[in-house]
């Protein structure tokens, strides 16, 4: 009788192989988090550009020379402590959705991912404004004269500080542009990267390798340049103003066209996309090696 030979993981019709179908792989909530926190560590020394009097070598130059290396990373725990709880957030809970409503073989359209990305981005908006108050606030002391800098030590002494001295209120100071604004970049962030990398993979025949992913991580960080700066502009004039300064929204924004004219929805273009563009490339790169690094060691074949 002849032997009957047990099928390999790849199955043939005829002589064609055809590869296993695609499993769904579940990854772990905190690696957005994860991910952004490397980033930051390191692109944090471009939060200081647009605080800078001229450009941004400038900023550099006059940080070290006033305050020394260590001065470029002011702030840092405050931008830590912010990826840790917005971006820990917003990726996580659109990645659960991700795994809960779509599959490899049937992947979401373009509303879905959307709409997922709205409702994260405006989750995590509120999770992490407490840190984000703290991480503007810490950012912009070096830019402000010695007598009113504030002066926080880390991230949490900037949180104390905060509640002893404005009330506990102060944590949610501009919570509404803010969740605003993580409602637009998880939208125009995460949602493009995955669309950008789906064009990528299937429709120009790339790999799903590192130049996949810093292409479709720059593109990503373009559109959320492009689509947050007006509300960028906004939210850090409300979270850097003095707690005795309780201007609404709408008299934020009335004040800002009626001294800058209707230019300042896009005014700090650049400077805002070199610091979100590495960061968003930065971010999916890591992220990737996250998922990389997790398939290697659950085993799972790197075609997945």
């Amino acid at each position: 009788m002849a032997a009957v030979n047990k099928l390999d993981s790849s199955t043939h019709v005829g002589s064609t192989p055809v590869a296993p179908p695609k499993k769904k792989v579940h990854y772990p909530f905190w690696f957005g988090g994860s991910a952004s926190c490397c980033a930051a560590a390191v692109t944090h020394p471009l939060d200081l550009a647009p605080n800078a009097p001229k450009t941004m070598l400038g900023t550099f130059a006059h940080i070290f020379k006033e305050n020394g290396f260590l001065a470029l990373y002011n702030g840092l725990s405050a931008s830590i402590l912010r990826q840790l709880t917005y971006s820990t957030t917003r990726f996580g809970i659109y990645e659960e959705l991700k795994n809960s409503f779509t599959s490899p073989t049937q992947p979401a359209s373009l509303f879905t991912l959307l709409a997922m990305a709205c409702g994260s981005g405006f989750i995590g908006g509120i999770a992490g404004n407490p840190a984000d108050v703290v991480n503007v606030r810490m950012q912009s002391d070096l830019g402000l004269p010695p007598s009113q800098r504030r002066n926080y030590k880390h991230a949490v002494d900037g949180l104390h500080q905060m509640v002893r001295n404005e009330g506990p209120k102060s944590l949610f100071r501009g919570v509404w542009p803010n969740s605003m604004r993580a409602v637009l970049m998880t939208a125009s962030q995460l949602t493009t990267y995955d669309v950008f990398k789906r064009i990528c993979l299937q429709d120009l025949g790339m790999k799903d390798n590192l130049s996949t992913h810093f292409t479709s991580s720059f593109l990503a960080g373009f559109v959320a340049t492009t689509v947050c700066s007006p509300v960028d502009v906004i939210k850090t004039r409300v979270m850097s103003a003095p707690h005795t300064h309780d201007h609404t929204i709408l008299q934020t924004l009335t004040d800002i066209i009626r001294k800058e004219g209707l230019s300042w929805a896009f005014r700090g273009w650049v400077p805002s996309f070199i610091r979100l563009g590495p960061h968003t490339i930065a971010t999916f790169l890591f992220l990737e090696e996250h998922k990389k690094i997790y398939r290697y060691l659950k085993g799972i074949p790197e075609q997945i």
